[in-house]
């Protein structure tokens, strides 16, 4: 929030002249610290400014004429390294030291640059550290005791002299005010970099959720509407069913129904949000029933894939299978576009707790295509086993290659209890 921003309406006017004092009074009369910031060089030249600012007011301590200016040049001298840390401060430490020597002990001709010189690089430090408006006001506060004290007699040179130290003030205060205008935006542009690409990862996961609410739709609503059939003809399986028992499957079937009206009002919206995609004509997701397809598919496009299953094979959930297809057949694609030449394996690991997926494919032979960018590829992947409360790993392997990895719990029990309902 800028000082402009603190007052709005009518009386915006008529306090902007106070909030301007008040401005001026935080930044030219403090004594905090505001240490001067690293720039963003190589790590060995960062601090190659401040280095600078060092070895100039060591150099500009020893230009003093005689042993007396050589202690004042020393002296003031020191109000540049203290400028690094509280520039404030220092600036008004050299003001008054400049125009005390110049009333006390004026500067020879030899040597009459020196005062001037320190104290217009106390000004750039300042300008550094403040805004435009204040650094402005501090350059004309640095150029009025030049003219007052020419305008008195004191010796300060020819008024060229004092204007050209007025210039050296404004050319102060220019490139300050410059270097920490770059710095700024620097700054604002490395923050919105950083919140672009926060959103960017952000949106791919929220639509990547959405693609897989879409998938899962088609799944829940076949259990949904099967639940709905069985209760709707269990009644005539039964020769003189109970009435209680009537009443209940009747329950069950309108519960079913209710539930899943409601699913396809909420899902069927996001699948009409997809482009090409609506509720109605949509083909059944697919399982691990079609892997052998999916595979001969991706060996007619180029890439060498072996398969093995390890365990018992049977039947999980369709949630499992259409995450552990999808796994595979984005692990594939990736490979296929990100790995010429290489060759993949899959591996798919029945357990009592569930199933273990791995996709391992060698070095690429020679180097990939230019991609049009990140895709959601690995997010997908991650965000299916998330939801499956499983665990999902990728990474490079040992030989150069990549390896894609997912556990998907679906304990037996589960399914064993879903056939004997």
């Amino acid at each position: 929030m800028t000082r402009s921003d603190l007052v709005s309406g009518p009386d915006a006017g008529a306090a902007a002249g106070w909030f301007t004092l008040r401005g001026l009074r935080a930044d030219l009369w403090t004594t905090r610290a505001q240490p001067m910031p690293p720039v963003s060089w190589p790590q060995w030249l960062r601090w190659l400014p401040q280095v600078l600012v060092v070895l100039g007011a060591g150099a500009l301590s020893a230009t003093g004429a005689d042993l007396t200016a050589r202690v004042l040049a020393c002296a003031h001298a020191v109000m540049l390294v203290a400028g690094l840390r509280r520039p404030v401060p220092a600036w008004w430490l050299s003001l008054a030291f400049t125009a005390g020597i110049a009333i006390g002990h004026p500067p020879t001709h030899d040597n009459q640059l020196w005062a001037w010189t320190v104290h217009a690089g106390a000004l750039f430090l300042l300008s550094l550290r403040i805004p435009v408006s204040s650094a402005v006001v501090a350059c004309l506060l640095s150029a009025v005791p030049a003219a007052c004290l020419k305008a008195a007699g004191y010796a300060v040179g020819s008024w060229t002299f004092v204007s050209g130290v007025c210039a050296l003030f404004s050319l102060a205060v220019l490139v300050g005010s410059f270097a920490r205008g770059r710095r700024e935006d620097r700054a604002r542009l490395v923050e919105q970099i950083a919140v672009t690409a926060h959103e960017r990862a952000l949106r791919t996961v929220l639509e990547e959720r959405a693609r897989i609410a879409r998938e899962l739709h088609d799944v829940v609503a076949h259990h949904m509407s099967v639940i709905s059939i069985q209760a709707d003809a269990a009644p005539y399986r039964v020769q003189d069913p109970p009435q209680e028992l009537v009443k209940e499957l009747a329950a069950i079937r309108a519960n079913a129904q209710e539930g899943l009206t409601e699913l396809r009002h909420m899902l069927g919206l996001l699948r009409s949000d997809a482009t090409g995609e609506s509720p109605e004509g949509t083909t059944p997701q697919p399982s691990l029933a079609q892997l052998d397809a999916l595979l001969g598919n991706v060996r007619s496009a180029g890439l060498p894939v072996t398969a093995r299953v390890q365990g018992t094979r049977r039947p999980l959930p369709p949630g499992v299978e259409l995450s552990a297809y999808r796994i595979v057949q984005e692990a594939l694609s990736n490979t296929l576009r990100h790995a010429p030449g290489a060759e993949a394996a899959v591996e798919l690991s029945f357990t009592r707790a569930g199933l273990s997926v791995r996709v391992v494919n060698s070095p690429a032979t020679h180097a990939a295509a230019p991609s049009a960018g990140a895709g959601h590829g690995l997010t997908g992947m991650r965000e299916r086993t998330a939801i499956l409360g499983g665990a999902f790993s990728v990474g490079p392997t040992p030989d150069g290659g990549y390896a894609v990895a997912a556990s998907l719990p679906a304990p037996s029990r589960t399914r064993d209890k879903e056939a004997s309902l």
